[in-house]
């Protein structure tokens, strides 16, 4: 990891501290290009509201989102949800503490623009994954979610794995049961603490998910928490040096290009929506939809290989 040692700390606007203490210059320019303006938040809007997936075989995109207790995988649905309806809701139960997690069970939500039209994406979510010092989601399960095997609302059970007995499994499982891409969802300000074996798992959980031909990005959470300006203005995200060094500390916990990983904000404690928080979430959205297509192309090439 790279550190920066400086006498006393000038006083610029332009430092963010990080969660160590130690300053880093904010970078010149931003190493990534976002427009954050009304007209891109609606541009974005439009663009995911209109998709359609790539295939005659489905209407809707199906998501999963994976990751540690406490990494915001409900708080992103919710986040997503929010954005889509206009106002911050806390549909996703959303648990505070980062103990036990909260969702246990496989849970989809549609992703729904107003009160009727449903956007054809739908997020699914699922138990913690076990880092090798908590039981969590285990690897065996979550790639017979990603088959298409699990029955909606399936309660896990680390001591029960998913089997052809377990009741509502689904024997020959459509593309419409399948998961169409999958999501790592990583905390920041957690990010220096994940145990070893978290890494362990993270890594086995790519190669068999390669294998089954589903394509994989990653969200970094809770950006906001651990850079200053970055709290306090989110469009500061790709010129904070801090939230680089954690990118770059996500592509090596994941073994995943930097390319693949987006940083996002939920919303937490806010009542109103924000339109650059907004802009955030939804380029990841548009992020995960591509890589859905990208799914759906790979499949319609082998169907007319059959």
């Amino acid at each position: 990891a790279m550190s920066f040692k400086f006498g006393t700390p000038p006083a610029f606007s332009s430092l963010s501290t990080s969660s160590t203490g130690i300053w880093s210059p904010a970078l010149d320019s931003p190493w990534r290009n976002v427009t954050w303006t009304q007209e891109a938040r609606e541009s974005l809007m439009k663009t995911v509201k209109s998709y359609k997936p790539a295939s005659d075989y489905v209407s809707e995109a199906r998501v999963l989102l994976l990751g540690p207790v406490g990494a915001g995988k409900s708080s992103f649905i919710s986040s997503v949800q929010s954005v889509f309806s206009g106002r911050v809701l806390n549909r996703a139960m959303v648990g505070s503490s980062t103990s036990t997690s909260f969702t246990k069970k496989l849970q989809s939500f549609s992703i729904r623009a107003g009160c009727e039209d449903s956007t054809p994406l739908v997020l699914s979510d699922v138990m913690g994954i076990g880092d090798g010092e908590t039981a969590g989601l285990s690897i065996h399960d979550a790639l017979c979610v990603i088959q298409g095997h699990v029955p909606e609302g399936y309660q896990f059970s680390p001591e029960h794995p998913v089997k052809s007995e377990t009741p509502g499994f689904i024997r020959k499982p459509g593309l419409k049961e399948k998961v169409h891409c999958v999501v790592f969802v990583v905390s920041a300000s957690e990010l220096n603490t994940y145990p070893k074996g978290l890494s362990t798992a993270f890594q086995k959980l790519r190669e068999h998910i390669s294998n089954l031909g589903v394509h994989q990005v990653a969200l970094l959470t809770h950006v906001d928490e651990v850079c200053k300006e970055t709290s306090q203005d989110i469009t500061h995200v790709y010129r904070s040096r801090t939230v680089q060094q954690l990118m770059a500390k996500a592509s090596a916990l994941l073994g995943m290009a930097m390319s693949y990983i987006l940083p996002v904000k939920n919303y937490s404690s806010q009542l109103e929506l924000e339109e650059n928080t907004d802009v955030l979430l939804l380029t990841a959205v548009d992020h995960i939809l591509q890589y859905v297509n990208l799914y759906f192309q790979d499949t319609a090439a082998e169907h007319e290989a059959k």
